[in-house]
């Protein structure tokens, strides 16, 4: 891990790697990201940089790919996914950021946007299927909840080299 991380940074600074910052520009030339839907929030959500430029240390490199590996607990892989997919980061998912998850995950082109009719049709039926307390949102308990009913939720959040 620390030689991968090393090598995302300048040559000049691969001496210091366990003090230095990897910007995001060069997180996201990382395989397992380039072509990530979600490469954006998974650097917003592990980067602990004070001037949210969503850059990484070597420890929170560290805590992404321990995240993503195959040892990682459902439990913290799906703490690690809501936080991900919650991305106005109030707590909870709401419509906006469903239609924004279903969006990432469909792509933006024309050709694979959901009408706004399927939109609100899709987004109906994971409030149904997830919202336990019927308050329109769902939090991260509910979220836990519906990922313990799906047996391939640990296997496919890994980033695998």
């Amino acid at each position: 891990a620390y030689k991968r991380f090393s090598e995302l940074l300048p040559k000049e600074e691969r001496e210091s790697a366990f003090s230095a910052r990897v910007p995001k520009n060069q997180i996201l030339t990382l395989p397992e990201l380039r072509a990530n839907p979600f490469q954006h929030r998974i650097c917003h959500v592990f980067s602990t940089s004070e001037t949210k430029d969503d850059s990484m240390s070597f420890e929170d490199f560290l805590d992404m790919l321990s995240v993503f590996s195959d040892s990682a607990t459902s439990d913290i892989k799906s703490y690690y996914a809501f936080r991900i997919f919650d991305f106005d980061n109030d707590g909870t998912l709401d419509r906006k950021d469903l239609e924004q998850l279903v969006n990432c995950l469909t792509g933006q082109g024309e050709e694979s946007r959901l009408s706004s009719a399927e939109m609100e049709q899709l987004i109906q039926n994971i409030l149904e299927e997830s919202d336990i307390d019927k308050d329109g949102t769902i939090n991260l308990s509910e979220f836990q909840h519906v990922v313990s009913r799906s047996p391939d939720f640990a296997r496919c959040g890994s980033l695998q080299r």
